[in-house]
């Protein structure tokens, strides 16, 4: 790509991120007023593929067509590495401040690095066990709340449950892109979401009453009440499809390596948006922690020398939101 592009790109980039850590709390705040994480999920995967298929139809047709065995890594990756990141990340911020749980659901690339050092032998520079001591200290730090505050132990487990099954959307989706293009793997990845949670709570079983109702906004919004179909809207759109079509951007210019690492500005960010909106403050020691547990991240995801960059060309979570 042109050098001219790479500020642009970068733009992109730092703007998806946002917008996915600005999702996190619009989820948070739709759970808090009624809707429960697996609606949730589902309405956003739902959503999400409509919009995606439809993109991809106008643009690209012809890359819609599965092969073979691809059609089954394809719903592996749909199931476990979409529907089930999206339920175990909502699980988590429903239960724990958005900025740790999404520090927790970041270690994927530190579990992708060891899972190709001991699991499928790859080579691994030795960084990675840097990263994994600064992780485990970060998280350590982090988790050192203060008074009055306890973590709860299900969401504890709901963010790691994410960030493995993240770790394997990673892993999956190496295999997939050496064959297809990120926006059509993207697009039938979350089809096969959609049609997981569909299967498992029909549409028609869905409490519709409950879009309708206003969702009173706390802090520096406080006052405003917009329906909850609104703030499903900005999930859907805003939270998922506009902001993994900017990272789209940010990969084609500037490689996956580097996209990876400036989204990482995402925990920063949904940490500071929870601050402001839902009053979640960290501690300076959390603060210097998540510092820490990014630093860790950076490293793993520079681990690999096989294919390194690869994984990455599907972004995380919150991506597919994750956030």
């Amino acid at each position: 790509m042109p050098r001219p592009a790479a500020p642009l790109a970068v733009l992109a980039v730092v703007v998806g991120a946002v917008m996915f850590a600005v999702n996190g709390t619009v989820a948070k705040l739709a759970m808090q007023a009624g809707l429960t994480p697996t609606r949730l999920v589902e309405l956003r995967c739902v959503g999400s593929a409509v919009l995606l298929v439809g993109a991809v139809l106008v643009t690209s047709p012809r890359t819609l067509r599965l092969r073979g065995r691809e059609a089954v890594t394809m719903a592996v990756l749909g199931v476990i590495g979409v529907a089930l990141v999206q339920w175990f990340y909502l699980v988590a911020i429903s239960r724990l401040p958005v900025g740790l749980a999404l520090l927790i659901e970041y270690t994927a690339p530190l579990m992708v690095a060891l899972w190709a050092r001991f699991v499928l032998r790859e080579q691994v520079r030795a960084r990675v066990w840097w990263a994994l001591g600064a992780c485990l200290l970060g998280l350590g730090l982090v988790a050192q709340v203060g008074d009055g505050i306890r973590l709860d132990g299900l969401g504890l487990l709901a963010a790691f449950a994410a960030a493995a099954a993240l770790a394997s959307y990673y892993l999956l989706g190496d295999r997939l892109l050496s064959r297809r293009d990120p926006l059509s793997t993207h697009a039938w990845s979350m089809t096969f979401a959609a049609i997981f949670w569909v299967v498992l709570q029909p549409l028609w079983t869905f409490p519709v009453g409950t879009l309708g109702e206003d969702v009173p906004l706390p802090g520096p919004l406080d006052g405003a009440a917009p329906p909850m179909w609104l703030l499903v809207v900005w999930i859907v759109v805003l939270g998922t499809a506009v902001p993994y079509l900017l990272f789209l951007v940010g990969i084609r210019a500037l490689g996956a390596a580097r996209a990876g690492l400036l989204g990482m500005v995402e925990p920063v960010a949904a940490s500071a948006t929870a601050w402001v909106v839902l009053g979640e403050a960290m501690t300076p020691v959390q603060l210097v922690g998540g510092g820490v547990v990014l630093g860790g991240i950076a490293m793993a995801e520079t681990a690999r020398r096989h294919r390194g960059g690869a994984p990455a060309a599907l972004t995380p979570p919150s991506a597919t939101l994750t956030s």
